[in-house]
C-alpha cells in the first residue's frame, strides 16, 4: 500500500510516500480503507519532533474515515462505513496517512450517512473533541458565556458551532485579525484578537467573566485565561496549540482563582457504546444542517507537503482534511 512515512523530525519534507505492506489484522482490530483523513496541529508538533513518546519511523494520522477491508472476529462487516479515532492512532501504533490503517476494533466506529468523504473526514476527533469539553470537560449549562481560546482551530471552530446549538453567548479568540470574519460566520458573538491577555476584554464584554473558558492554546495562555472566569465558572485546558507542554514550579493555590474549577479533557481513548452514538448525533446534525462540519481546505494523499506548510503557517480556520485520490 501506500503511506506516508516520517523517518526522522523534521519539516513538511520529512514526510516521505512509499509503498509498505498493507497490515494484516489479527482478532480484536479492524483494517480500514481509509477514504480521508483529517489533519490535526498535534501531527505537526510530532513531525517536528516534540512528540517524545513517538518512536520513528511512524506513519501519522490520529483519525480517518472509510470503509471496513477486514475485521476478523468483530461484528462490523467488510464496506461498512467507520470512523477510526484517537486511543494511540498515529502515535503509538501506525496511523491514518496511507491507504490502510490497522486499528483496534474499541476506537473503530460504526457510521450511516450520505456525506461525502471529505466532509465526513473532518468531523471524528474535531466534534467529538468538542462534545466532550462541553459535557465532561464544562457541564455546560443553556445560556452559560464561553470564552473559545484558540477560536480557528478545528476543534475552537466546532465548539463555537456546538456552543451555539445551545444558544450561548460565545466570545472566541485569535491572533489573527484577518479570521475574525470566519469566527464571525461561524457564529462566535464577540471576537478578541488575542496578543496573549484577554482578561480585561473578557470582564468587559461579561461583567464578573465568563461561566465558561476553554484554553485550547496551552500552558503559556492558562494563568489568563483562568482569570476570565467568574467565581464557580469552569475553565477547560484541553490543547496545546502553542507547543508548550510543561509549566514550572505551580503553586496551586494563587495560580486557580478562587473558587473557580479547573478541569482538562483528553482524547486517549473512545467508547463505541457512547462515542459511536455521540458520532452518529454529530454526523446527522451536519447532515440536516444544524451544524456547520468547519472542513475549511481539502489536499490530495499526494499533496501532503503543502497540506504541512499550510498547517505550519497557520493558514487554516477550520479543519484540513486529506482526501486518498
Amino acid at each position: 500500500m501506500k503511506a506516508i512515512v516520517i523517518e526522522k523530525a523534521g519539516g513538511p519534507e520529512a514526510l516521505e510516500i512509499k509503498e509498505v505492506p498493507t497490515p494484516r489484522p489479527e482478532p480484536g482490530q479492524v483494517l480500514v480503507r481509509v477514504k480521508a483523513a483529517g489533519l490535526n496541529h498535534g501531527e505537526t508538533l510530532t513531525r517536528q519532533g516534540f512528540s517524545p513518546s513517538v518512536k520513528f519511523p511512524r506513519i501519522l494520522g490520529v483519525e480517518c474515515v472509510g470503509v471496513v477491508e477486514e475485521a476478523p472476529g468483530s461484528d462490523l462487516k467488510k464496506g461498512q462505513t467507520v470512523a477510526a479515532v484517537m486511543g494511540g492512532m498515529g502515535r503509538a501504533f501506525d496511523g491514518s496517512y496511507a491507504e490502510y490503517a490497522c486499528v483496534p476494533a474499541t476506537q473503530v466506529l460504526p457510521l450511516a450517512t450520505k456525506l461525502d468523504w471529505a466532509t465526513l473526514g473532518a468531523l471524528p476527533e474535531t466534534f467529538l473533541t468538542a462534545h466532550r469539553i462541553l459535557r465532561d470537560g464544562l457541564e455546560v449549562k443553556t445560556a452559560a458565556s464561553l470564552v473559545v481560546r484558540g477560536g480557528t482551530s478545528s476543534i475552537g471552530m466546532a465548539l463555537i458551532t456546538m456552543a451555539k446549538e445551545w444558544h450561548l453567548p460565545v466570545a472566541a479568540t485569535t491572533r489573527n485579525p484577518s479570521k475574525a470574519a470566519a469566527l464571525q460566520a461561524n457564529g462566535a458573538d464577540h471576537v478578541i484578537i488575542d496578543a496573549g491577555k484577554i482578561q480585561e476584554e473578557v470582564h468587559r464584554l461579561f461583567p464578573g467573566g465568563a461561566w465558561n473558558c476553554v484554553d485550547l492554546i496551552g500552558c503559556n495562555t492558562l494563568h489568563d485565561s483562568l482569570r476570565c472566569v467568574r467565581p464557580k465558572g469552569y475553565c477547560c485546558m484541553a490543547g496545546h496549540l502553542s507547543g508548550q507542554w510543561e509549566m514550572e514550579k505551580i503553586e496551586p493555590i494563587p495560580f486557580i482563582p478562587y473558587s473557580v474549577r479547573f478541569t482538562t479533557i483528553n482524547t486517549h481513548g473512545v467508547s463505541r457504546a457512547t462515542d459511536a452514538a455521540a458520532l452518529q448525533s454529530i454526523v446527522e446534525r451536519v447532515e440536516s444542517g444544524a451544524l456547520r462540519p468547519c472542513l475549511h481546505k481539502t489536499f490530495k494523499f499526494g499533496e501532503i507537503h503543502a497540506a504541512h506548510r499550510y498547517m505550519d503557517e497557520s493558514r487554516a480556520a477550520g479543519k484540513i482534511v486529506l482526501v486518498m485520490e
